[in-house]
C-alpha cells in the first residue's frame, strides 16, 4: 500500500467528532425536556447487568456519549490533536477500524474489571495514543530524533493520564483495555514505512498489505470479544 502524504482532509476524525457533538446535543435536550432523564445514556453506556442480559452494543456505544461538557471537551480535543496525523498515514478505513477497536477493546476491559457504569470515547483516544506509539517506534528509523522526542512524549503523556485515571470516579480500565487494543492492532496493522526513490522523486511506500491489516483486525476483535463472551456465559450460568 502506497502513502499518500498530503493535506487530505481526516474525514473519519471530522465525521467522528460531529457525530459525538450531535449525540451530546441530544443527551442534554433529553436532560432537560425529560425531567433529568438522558435517554441516549441509558440506552448506550456500559452497564455490566444490562450487556450480560443481551445488550452487548453497550461495548461500542459508550464511546459516543460523555457525562459533560468538559468530559465532551477533553475527549473531542485529544482526537483533533492525535487523530489527523494518524489518519493521513494510515488512511480512513484502518484508522476507522483503529478507533473501533480501541473502543471496543477498552469497553471490554472495564466490562471484565468494574461493576460501574461508564461512558466516553478515552477508550479510543488511548488507543490512538498506543498507535501513534508504535507508529513512531517502528518508523524510528525514518523519523530519527525527532522522532524520538515525539515518542517519549507520547509515553509521558499516556503515563501522566493513566495516574489520573487513578482518581475516583474515572474508568481506568477502560484506558488501559483501550491503550493495549490499539497498540495490537498498530504492531501488527500500523504503517510501516520505507523511502523508495531518489529525491527529490522520492516517496514514501507503506510495507503493510491488506492482508495484514484483516489478519490484525479480526485477532483483536477476537481476543476481546472472546473475553466478554467467556465473562457474559460463566457469569449466566
Amino acid at each position: 500500500m502506497r502513502i499518500k502524504l498530503t493535506s487530505e482532509v481526516p474525514i473519519v476524525v471530522y465525521t467522528l467528532m460531529g457525530i459525538t457533538v450531535v449525540v451530546f446535543l441530544l443527551q442534554q435536550a433529553s436532560l432537560a425536556l425529560l425531567n433529568g432523564a438522558d435517554l441516549p445514556a441509558m440506552a448506550g453506556m456500559k452497564v455490566n447487568e444490562l450487556i450480560l442480559g443481551g445488550q452487548i452494543w453497550r461495548l461500542i456505544t459508550p464511546m459516543f456519549l460523555h457525562g459533560s461538557i468538559l468530559h465532551l471537551g477533553f475527549n473531542m480535543y485529544a482526537l483533533y490533536i492525535f487523530g489527523p496525523g494518524l489518519e493521513r498515514n494510515y488512511g480512513h478505513a484502518r484508522f476507522l477500524a483503529l478507533l473501533l477497536l480501541s473502543g471496543f477493546a477498552g469497553n471490554v476491559f472495564s466490562f471484565l474489571f468494574t461493576s460501574s457504569p461508564s461512558l466516553g470515547s478515552s477508550t479510543a483516544i488511548f488507543g490512538l495514543l498506543g498507535a501513534e506509539g508504535v507508529f513512531l517506534y517502528q518508523n524510528r528509523k525514518i523519523y530519527g530524533a525527532v522522532g524520538q522526542r515525539a515518542l517519549i512524549n507520547i509515553l509521558v503523556i499516556a503515563g501522566i493520564n493513566l495516574v489520573i485515571g487513578l482518581s475516583p470516579g474515572i474508568d481506568n480500565w477502560g484506558h488501559v483495555g483501550g491503550l493495549i487494543g490499539g497498540t495490537l492492532f498498530a504492531w501488527y496493522a500500523g504503517p510501516v514505512l520505507r523511502v523508495e526513490g531518489v529525491y527529490p522523486y522520492h516517496s514514501l511506500v507503506d510495507e503493510r498489505q491488506n492482508g495484514d491489516v484483516w489478519r490484525a483486525g479480526l485477532s483483536v476483535w477476537l481476543l476481546f470479544g472472546l473475553l466478554a463472551a467467556t465473562t457474559i456465559i460463566l457469569s449466566t450460568r
